[in-house]
């Protein structure tokens, strides 16, 4: 998010959105290869909806394709892209990979949740304990 800012604040728009599209093409094909791989790994587990593999299949061969153009005509914009992706590399060890953080860490992360909650209305606050309310 704050890579995002810096970008937006320094860059044009239109280079704001090829490193979007960049990241959301990106995200989607991982996405399928995980719908691909827990239909081969686990494929007893209920689904709401199932398609026919030859769907997402199809879709990462185009996808792929669009990819490797991309890489290939811009370079530098697909790089970018993926140091944008990788600024939540620290964001996730520290908030997930680290099980015994010390309690301020942690009621720094919760604070920062629920601020981050209140701000942009995503899900009722739930911050403090049951007997504020």
């Amino acid at each position: 998010c704050l890579a995002t800012l810096i970008i937006m604040l320094v860059g044009d728009t239109y280079t704001l959105i090829n490193y979007v599209s960049f990241i959301n093409y990106l995200c989607y094909g991982v996405t399928i290869i995980g719908l691909i791989a827990l239909r081969w790994k686990k494929p007893k587990i209920f689904r709401p909806i199932k398609v026919n593999l030859l769907i997402p299949i199809t879709y990462l061969a185009f996808w792929a394709f669009l990819l490797i153009f991309s890489l290939y005509s811009e370079p530098i914009v697909c790089g970018v892209g993926l140091i944008i992706i990788l600024t939540g590399v620290p964001v996730f060890f520290l908030g997930v990979y680290w099980r015994n953080k010390p309690k301020c860490v942690n009621r720094l992360i919760e604070s920062m949740t629920c601020w981050g909650q209140k701000l942009c209305f995503v899900v009722y606050p739930q911050c403090g304990s049951a007997e504020e309310e």
